[in-house]
């Protein structure tokens, strides 16, 4: 979550010389991160209990899926895009490097979710 701070304030401090592509990669950045405190503050409140006809583990895996593709391709065109100007190499590397994590996650999402209830019946 920190990367992509750190990746979003990067593009958004320097001088763009594509507004589309770093326009994406601001929008991609910040749906990652509020769908990401929406799943933290789920879990904190324990709102998963309450609503029961939601499958939570398989909204946060496919949340982390599809956030994830999007911040790759968003990556690509932010690296692809950045002309050798510093604050936007840095805003694509965070965005792979959060890439990596939210990849992460989804194994560690899967592992939790599907592995240990598949070995606890």
């Amino acid at each position: 979550q920190i990367s992509l701070l750190v990746g979003f304030i990067s593009v958004n401090t320097s001088p763009w010389t594509d507004y589309s592509a770093y326009s994406y990669f601001q929008i991609v950045t910040m749906c990652d991160l509020v769908m990401i405190l929406f799943f933290y503050i789920i879990h904190i409140f324990r709102i998963y209990r309450k609503l029961t006809c939601v499958s939570w583990p398989l909204a946060e895996f496919l949340h982390y899926l599809i956030g994830t593709i999007l911040l790759l391709i968003a990556s690509i065109v932010a690296a692809s895009r950045s002309y050798n100007l510093n604050g936007l190499v840095a805003g694509a590397t965070f965005g792979f490097l959060a890439t990596i994590l939210c990849v992460l996650s989804i194994w560690s999402s899967y592992k939790v979710s599907c592995i240990t209830q598949s070995t606890s019946k």
